[in-house]
Protein backbone atom coordinates (compact mmCIF):
# COMPACT_ATOMS: atom_id res chain seq x y z
CA UNK A 1 0.00 0.00 0.00
CA UNK A 2 1.47 3.41 -0.98
CA UNK A 3 2.61 5.72 1.76
CA UNK A 4 0.48 8.61 2.98
CA UNK A 5 2.22 11.89 3.75
CA UNK A 6 0.77 11.89 7.28
CA UNK A 7 2.52 8.62 7.99
CA UNK A 8 5.83 10.12 6.92
CA UNK A 9 5.24 13.10 9.22
CA UNK A 10 4.37 11.01 12.28
CA UNK A 11 7.06 8.35 11.89
CA UNK A 12 9.09 8.11 15.12
CA UNK A 13 12.50 6.62 15.74
CA UNK A 14 12.54 3.16 17.36
CA UNK A 15 15.27 1.06 18.88
CA UNK A 16 16.25 -0.21 15.45
CA UNK A 17 15.99 1.35 11.94
CA UNK A 18 12.83 0.40 10.02
CA UNK A 19 11.35 1.02 6.57
CA UNK A 20 8.07 2.53 5.43
CA UNK A 21 7.54 1.19 1.89
CA UNK A 22 5.86 3.20 -0.86
CA UNK A 23 6.19 0.60 -3.65
CA UNK A 24 8.42 0.21 -6.66
CA UNK A 25 11.47 -0.10 -4.42
CA UNK A 26 10.97 3.33 -2.78
CA UNK A 27 10.85 3.52 1.01
CA UNK A 28 11.42 5.89 3.92
CA UNK A 29 14.18 4.63 6.22
CA UNK A 30 13.51 5.79 9.79
CA UNK A 31 16.53 5.71 12.09
CA UNK A 32 16.58 5.52 15.92
CA UNK A 33 17.43 9.23 16.19
CA UNK A 34 14.27 10.09 14.22
CA UNK A 35 16.06 10.90 10.97
CA UNK A 36 13.96 9.94 7.90
CA UNK A 37 15.82 9.10 4.67
CA UNK A 38 14.43 8.30 1.23
CA UNK A 39 15.93 5.23 -0.40
CA UNK A 40 15.29 3.33 -3.63
CA UNK A 41 16.28 -0.32 -3.97
CA UNK A 42 16.75 -1.49 -7.56
CA UNK A 43 18.60 -4.07 -9.63
CA UNK A 44 20.94 -3.39 -12.51
CA UNK A 45 22.79 -6.06 -14.47
CA UNK A 46 21.80 -8.61 -11.83
CA UNK A 47 23.18 -6.59 -8.93
CA UNK A 48 21.08 -5.13 -6.12
CA UNK A 49 21.77 -1.46 -5.46
CA UNK A 50 20.38 1.37 -3.34
CA UNK A 51 19.98 5.03 -4.33
CA UNK A 52 19.56 7.85 -1.79
CA UNK A 53 17.03 10.64 -2.50
CA UNK A 54 17.62 12.91 0.49
CA UNK A 55 15.82 13.40 3.80
CA UNK A 56 12.19 13.94 4.63
CA UNK A 57 10.67 16.58 4.88
CA UNK A 58 13.34 18.52 2.86
CA UNK A 59 12.50 16.07 0.07
CA UNK A 60 8.75 15.57 0.08
CA UNK A 61 6.91 12.36 -0.71
CA UNK A 62 5.89 13.73 -4.12
CA UNK A 63 9.51 14.69 -4.92
CA UNK A 64 10.78 11.27 -3.87
CA UNK A 65 8.23 9.63 -6.18
CA UNK A 66 9.33 11.87 -9.06
CA UNK A 67 12.94 10.85 -8.48
CA UNK A 68 11.86 7.20 -8.46
CA UNK A 69 10.14 7.70 -11.81
CA UNK A 70 13.28 9.30 -13.26
CA UNK A 71 15.42 6.42 -12.00
CA UNK A 72 13.03 3.88 -13.55
CA UNK A 73 13.27 5.64 -16.93
CA UNK A 74 17.07 5.38 -16.79
CA UNK A 75 16.85 1.67 -15.92
CA UNK A 76 14.54 1.10 -18.91
CA UNK A 77 17.31 2.60 -21.08
CA UNK A 78 19.89 0.30 -19.53
CA UNK A 79 21.48 3.11 -17.50
CA UNK A 80 22.45 2.66 -13.86
CA UNK A 81 20.93 5.63 -11.91
CA UNK A 82 23.80 5.58 -9.40
CA UNK A 83 26.41 5.83 -12.13
CA UNK A 84 24.39 8.54 -13.89
CA UNK A 85 24.31 10.53 -10.66
CA UNK A 86 28.08 10.23 -10.28
CA UNK A 87 28.50 11.35 -13.87
CA UNK A 88 26.19 14.32 -13.31
CA UNK A 89 28.16 15.32 -10.22
CA UNK A 90 31.44 15.10 -12.12
CA UNK A 91 29.97 17.24 -14.89
CA UNK A 92 28.77 19.77 -12.31
CA UNK A 93 32.20 19.88 -10.69
CA UNK A 94 33.86 20.33 -14.07
CA UNK A 95 31.37 23.05 -14.97
CA UNK A 96 32.14 24.83 -11.68
CA UNK A 97 35.84 24.76 -12.53
CA UNK A 98 35.17 25.93 -16.09
CA UNK A 99 33.05 28.99 -15.40
CA UNK A 100 33.85 32.25 -17.14
CA UNK A 101 35.25 33.68 -13.89
CA UNK A 102 37.45 30.63 -13.30
CA UNK A 103 38.83 30.79 -16.85
CA UNK A 104 39.25 34.57 -16.66
CA UNK A 105 41.21 34.21 -13.41
CA UNK A 106 43.36 31.50 -14.99
CA UNK A 107 43.97 33.62 -18.09
CA UNK A 108 44.92 36.69 -16.03
CA UNK A 109 47.24 34.54 -13.88
CA UNK A 110 48.91 33.41 -17.12
CA UNK A 111 49.47 37.05 -18.11
CA UNK A 112 51.02 37.70 -14.70
CA UNK A 113 53.45 34.80 -15.16
CA UNK A 114 54.37 36.24 -18.54
CA UNK A 115 55.47 39.41 -16.76
CA UNK A 116 52.69 41.75 -17.87
CA UNK A 117 52.73 45.14 -16.20
CA UNK A 118 50.79 45.39 -12.90
CA UNK A 119 48.71 48.20 -14.38
CA UNK A 120 47.67 45.95 -17.26
CA UNK A 121 46.79 43.13 -14.89
CA UNK A 122 44.75 45.51 -12.74
CA UNK A 123 42.77 46.68 -15.77
CA UNK A 124 42.09 43.10 -16.85
CA UNK A 125 40.73 42.27 -13.41
CA UNK A 126 38.57 45.40 -13.45
CA UNK A 127 37.11 44.47 -16.84
CA UNK A 128 36.51 40.91 -15.63
CA UNK A 129 34.55 42.25 -12.66
CA UNK A 130 32.42 44.40 -14.96
CA UNK A 131 31.01 41.34 -16.76
CA UNK A 132 31.12 38.83 -13.90
CA UNK A 133 27.58 39.65 -12.80
CA UNK A 134 26.14 38.18 -16.01
CA UNK A 135 28.87 35.75 -17.07
CA UNK A 136 30.93 34.86 -14.01
CA UNK A 137 29.07 31.71 -12.92
CA UNK A 138 28.26 30.49 -16.44
CA UNK A 139 30.16 27.50 -17.87
CA UNK A 140 32.54 29.02 -20.41
CA UNK A 141 31.39 26.66 -23.17
CA UNK A 142 27.73 27.66 -22.67
CA UNK A 143 28.20 31.44 -22.78
CA UNK A 144 26.25 32.74 -25.77
CA UNK A 145 26.82 35.83 -27.90
CA UNK A 146 23.51 37.20 -26.60
CA UNK A 147 24.66 36.85 -22.99
CA UNK A 148 27.91 38.64 -23.73
CA UNK A 149 26.07 41.40 -25.59
CA UNK A 150 23.72 41.83 -22.62
CA UNK A 151 26.66 42.33 -20.27
CA UNK A 152 28.28 44.80 -22.67
CA UNK A 153 25.04 46.72 -23.20
CA UNK A 154 24.88 47.30 -19.46
CA UNK A 155 28.35 48.90 -19.62
CA UNK A 156 27.33 50.96 -22.66
CA UNK A 157 24.26 52.21 -20.80
CA UNK A 158 26.64 53.97 -18.41
CA UNK A 159 28.18 55.83 -21.34
CA UNK A 160 31.36 53.72 -21.17
CA UNK A 161 31.56 52.88 -24.85
CA UNK A 162 35.32 52.40 -25.00
CA UNK A 163 35.21 50.30 -21.83
CA UNK A 164 32.53 48.08 -23.40
CA UNK A 165 34.86 47.47 -26.33
CA UNK A 166 37.73 46.59 -24.01
CA UNK A 167 35.46 44.25 -22.04
CA UNK A 168 34.45 42.53 -25.29
CA UNK A 169 38.14 42.07 -26.10
CA UNK A 170 38.77 40.49 -22.69
CA UNK A 171 35.80 38.10 -23.02
CA UNK A 172 37.12 37.16 -26.46
CA UNK A 173 40.64 36.57 -25.15
CA UNK A 174 39.34 34.41 -22.28
CA UNK A 175 37.11 32.44 -24.68
CA UNK A 176 39.97 31.79 -27.10
CA UNK A 177 42.14 30.71 -24.17
CA UNK A 178 39.35 28.28 -23.18
CA UNK A 179 39.28 26.92 -26.74
CA UNK A 180 43.05 26.50 -26.79
CA UNK A 181 42.99 24.60 -23.48
CA UNK A 182 40.06 22.34 -24.40
CA UNK A 183 37.41 23.91 -22.19
CA UNK A 184 35.28 25.42 -24.94
CA UNK A 185 34.71 25.08 -28.66
CA UNK A 186 34.06 28.67 -29.71
CA UNK A 187 34.51 32.37 -29.09
CA UNK A 188 31.04 33.99 -28.80
CA UNK A 189 32.41 37.50 -29.28
CA UNK A 190 33.13 36.77 -32.95
CA UNK A 191 29.41 37.15 -33.61
CA UNK A 192 29.37 40.62 -32.03
CA UNK A 193 31.39 42.48 -34.64
CA UNK A 194 29.62 45.77 -35.31
CA UNK A 195 27.12 45.27 -32.48
CA UNK A 196 28.65 47.78 -30.07
CA UNK A 197 28.59 51.55 -30.27
CA UNK A 198 31.83 52.80 -31.82
CA UNK A 199 33.30 55.34 -29.38
CA UNK A 200 34.26 58.75 -30.67
CA UNK A 201 38.04 58.95 -30.89
CA UNK A 202 39.36 61.70 -28.65
CA UNK A 203 43.05 62.50 -28.68
CA UNK A 204 44.70 63.16 -25.34
CA UNK A 205 44.94 66.86 -24.65
CA UNK A 206 48.36 68.43 -24.97
CA UNK A 207 50.12 71.77 -25.47
CA UNK A 208 52.44 72.26 -28.43
CA UNK A 209 52.71 76.02 -28.93
CA UNK A 210 56.13 77.14 -27.58
CA UNK A 211 54.89 80.13 -25.58
CA UNK A 212 52.19 78.00 -23.96
CA UNK A 213 54.76 75.28 -23.17
CA UNK A 214 56.88 77.88 -21.41
CA UNK A 215 53.90 79.00 -19.35
CA UNK A 216 53.18 75.39 -18.42
CA UNK A 217 56.79 74.83 -17.31
CA UNK A 218 56.61 77.89 -15.08
CA UNK A 219 53.30 76.70 -13.62
CA UNK A 220 54.84 73.30 -12.88
CA UNK A 221 57.71 75.02 -11.06
CA UNK A 222 55.12 76.82 -8.90
CA UNK A 223 53.48 73.57 -7.76
CA UNK A 224 53.82 72.89 -4.04
CA UNK A 225 52.65 69.59 -2.69
CA UNK A 226 53.87 66.13 -1.69
CA UNK A 227 57.57 66.06 -2.70
CA UNK A 228 57.36 62.92 -4.82
CA UNK A 229 54.36 64.30 -6.71
CA UNK A 230 56.19 67.58 -7.28
CA UNK A 231 59.20 65.65 -8.60
CA UNK A 232 57.09 63.47 -10.88
CA UNK A 233 55.42 66.54 -12.38
CA UNK A 234 58.83 68.08 -13.13
CA UNK A 235 60.43 64.87 -14.43
CA UNK A 236 57.67 63.72 -16.78
CA UNK A 237 58.16 66.48 -19.42
CA UNK A 238 61.90 65.70 -19.50
CA UNK A 239 61.57 61.96 -20.11
CA UNK A 240 58.10 61.83 -21.77
CA UNK A 241 57.53 58.15 -20.93
CA UNK A 242 54.03 56.81 -20.43
CA UNK A 243 52.56 57.95 -17.08
CA UNK A 244 52.32 54.38 -15.76
CA UNK A 245 55.99 53.77 -16.57
CA UNK A 246 56.95 56.88 -14.62
CA UNK A 247 54.70 56.16 -11.64
CA UNK A 248 56.08 52.64 -11.26
CA UNK A 249 59.73 53.69 -11.59
CA UNK A 250 62.01 51.72 -9.24
CA UNK A 251 65.36 52.80 -7.86
CA UNK A 252 67.02 49.61 -9.11
CA UNK A 253 66.25 50.73 -12.66
CA UNK A 254 68.46 53.81 -12.42
CA UNK A 255 72.19 54.08 -13.04
CA UNK A 256 72.88 57.67 -12.06
CA UNK A 257 76.58 57.45 -12.92
CA UNK A 258 75.69 56.39 -16.46
CA UNK A 259 72.71 58.79 -16.57
CA UNK A 260 70.46 55.93 -17.68
CA UNK A 261 67.03 54.67 -16.69
CA UNK A 262 66.37 51.07 -17.81
CA UNK A 263 62.75 49.90 -17.80
CA UNK A 264 62.13 46.16 -18.05
CA UNK A 265 59.92 44.68 -20.77
CA UNK A 266 57.39 43.61 -18.17
CA UNK A 267 56.64 47.25 -17.34
CA UNK A 268 56.41 48.44 -20.93
CA UNK A 269 53.27 48.58 -23.04
CA UNK A 270 55.21 47.28 -26.05
CA UNK A 271 56.65 44.35 -24.03
CA UNK A 272 60.15 45.51 -25.04
CA UNK A 273 62.71 46.80 -22.56
CA UNK A 274 63.40 50.51 -22.87
CA UNK A 275 66.33 52.74 -21.89
CA UNK A 276 65.94 56.43 -21.25
CA UNK A 277 68.95 58.79 -21.40
CA UNK A 278 68.77 61.22 -18.49
CA UNK A 279 69.57 64.86 -19.16
CA UNK A 280 71.41 66.93 -16.55
CA UNK A 281 68.08 68.43 -15.49
CA UNK A 282 66.48 65.01 -15.11
CA UNK A 283 69.47 63.74 -13.10
CA UNK A 284 69.17 66.68 -10.71
CA UNK A 285 65.52 65.84 -10.03
CA UNK A 286 66.22 62.14 -9.52
CA UNK A 287 69.20 62.77 -7.22
CA UNK A 288 67.24 65.22 -5.06
CA UNK A 289 64.40 62.72 -4.84
CA UNK A 290 66.72 59.93 -3.68
CA UNK A 291 67.17 61.62 -0.32
CA UNK A 292 63.40 61.46 0.18
CA UNK A 293 62.36 58.07 -1.22
CA UNK A 294 65.63 56.21 -1.81
CA UNK A 295 65.03 53.97 1.22
CA UNK A 296 62.09 52.31 -0.53
CA UNK A 297 61.63 50.47 -3.83
CA UNK A 298 59.84 53.24 -5.73
CA UNK A 299 60.84 56.75 -6.77
CA UNK A 300 57.25 57.91 -6.41
CA UNK A 301 55.67 55.93 -3.56
CA UNK A 302 52.07 56.30 -2.53
CA UNK A 303 51.48 58.63 0.39
CA UNK A 304 49.79 55.68 2.13
CA UNK A 305 52.52 53.07 1.69
CA UNK A 306 56.11 53.13 0.43
CA UNK A 307 55.60 49.60 -0.82
CA UNK A 308 53.18 50.88 -3.49
CA UNK A 309 53.66 53.57 -6.09
CA UNK A 310 51.42 56.60 -6.54
CA UNK A 311 47.95 56.21 -8.00
CA UNK A 312 47.01 56.64 -11.64
CA UNK A 313 45.34 60.05 -11.27
CA UNK A 314 47.97 61.72 -9.09
CA UNK A 315 49.82 63.59 -11.84
CA UNK A 316 46.62 64.66 -13.57
CA UNK A 317 45.29 65.95 -10.25
CA UNK A 318 48.49 67.98 -9.80
CA UNK A 319 48.01 69.50 -13.25
CA UNK A 320 44.48 70.51 -12.26
CA UNK A 321 45.83 72.16 -9.11
CA UNK A 322 48.09 74.43 -11.15
CA UNK A 323 45.15 75.47 -13.30
CA UNK A 324 45.26 73.16 -16.32
CA UNK A 325 42.01 71.39 -17.21
CA UNK A 326 41.79 67.93 -18.74
CA UNK A 327 40.95 69.55 -22.09
CA UNK A 328 44.30 71.38 -22.01
CA UNK A 329 46.92 68.86 -20.87
CA UNK A 330 47.06 65.37 -19.36
CA UNK A 331 49.97 63.35 -18.02
CA UNK A 332 50.03 61.41 -21.29
CA UNK A 333 49.99 64.68 -23.26
CA UNK A 334 53.67 65.35 -22.55
CA UNK A 335 54.51 62.58 -25.03
CA UNK A 336 52.60 64.30 -27.83
CA UNK A 337 54.17 67.61 -26.82
CA UNK A 338 57.69 66.22 -27.13
CA UNK A 339 56.95 64.28 -30.31
CA UNK A 340 55.48 67.34 -32.03
CA UNK A 341 58.19 69.81 -31.10
CA UNK A 342 61.09 67.39 -31.69
CA UNK A 343 59.81 66.50 -35.16
CA UNK A 344 59.35 70.18 -35.97
CA UNK A 345 62.99 70.82 -35.09
CA UNK A 346 63.92 68.60 -38.10
CA UNK A 347 67.17 67.76 -36.35
CA UNK A 348 66.70 64.04 -35.78
CA UNK A 349 65.48 61.20 -37.94
CA UNK A 350 61.85 60.27 -37.08
CA UNK A 351 63.03 56.77 -36.09
CA UNK A 352 65.15 58.32 -33.32
CA UNK A 353 62.12 60.13 -31.91
CA UNK A 354 59.92 57.04 -32.26
CA UNK A 355 62.48 54.93 -30.38
CA UNK A 356 62.67 57.56 -27.64
CA UNK A 357 58.89 57.32 -27.32
CA UNK A 358 59.12 53.48 -27.19
CA UNK A 359 56.56 53.20 -29.97
CA UNK A 360 55.89 49.82 -31.53
CA UNK A 361 56.80 49.76 -35.23
CA UNK A 362 53.49 48.92 -37.03
CA UNK A 363 55.18 47.14 -39.93
CA UNK A 364 56.25 43.59 -39.13
CA UNK A 365 59.01 43.83 -41.75
CA UNK A 366 60.42 47.06 -40.34
CA UNK A 367 60.03 45.64 -36.83
CA UNK A 368 62.28 42.74 -37.80
CA UNK A 369 64.96 45.06 -39.19
CA UNK A 370 64.83 47.65 -36.40
CA UNK A 371 64.60 45.24 -33.47
CA UNK A 372 67.27 46.17 -30.95
CA UNK A 373 68.19 49.43 -32.71
CA UNK A 374 68.22 52.14 -30.05
CA UNK A 375 69.94 55.11 -31.74
CA UNK A 376 71.51 55.67 -28.36
CA UNK A 377 74.05 58.45 -29.13
CA UNK A 378 71.42 60.43 -31.03
CA UNK A 379 68.90 60.01 -28.23
CA UNK A 380 71.39 61.08 -25.54
CA UNK A 381 72.00 64.27 -27.49
CA UNK A 382 68.31 64.78 -28.20
CA UNK A 383 67.22 64.43 -24.58
CA UNK A 384 69.72 67.06 -23.47
CA UNK A 385 68.68 69.42 -26.26
CA UNK A 386 65.03 68.88 -25.29
CA UNK A 387 65.68 69.65 -21.63
CA UNK A 388 67.63 72.79 -22.56
CA UNK A 389 64.82 73.81 -24.91
CA UNK A 390 62.27 73.54 -22.09
CA UNK A 391 64.53 75.66 -19.88
CA UNK A 392 64.67 78.30 -22.63
CA UNK A 393 60.89 78.37 -22.94
CA UNK A 394 60.53 78.49 -19.17
CA UNK A 395 62.88 81.47 -18.90
CA UNK A 396 61.30 83.50 -21.67
CA UNK A 397 57.69 82.67 -22.51
CA UNK A 398 57.69 85.15 -25.35
CA UNK A 399 60.37 83.29 -27.32
CA UNK A 400 59.51 80.41 -29.65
Amino acid sequence: MPLADVRCKTAKGLEKPYKLADGGGLYLLVKPNGGRYWRLDYRHLGRRKTLAFGMYPATSLAEAREKRAQAKKLLEQGIDPSEQRKSDRRDAQIAALHTFKALADEYIAKLEKEGRAPTTIGKKRWLRDLVNGELGSRPIGDVSAQEVLGALRRIEARGLHETAGRARALVGAVSRYAVATGRSSRDPTQALRGALITPKVTHRATIIEPTAIGELMRAIDSYRGVPQVEASLKLLPLVFVRPGELRGAEWVEFDLDAATWSISAGRMKTRRSHRVPLSRQALDIVRSLHALTGDGPFLFPSVRSRQRYMSENTINAALRRIGYGEDQITAHGFRAMAATRLNEMVRWHPDVIERALAHQEPSAVRRAYTSGVEYWPERVEMMQVWADYLDTLRASVSRS
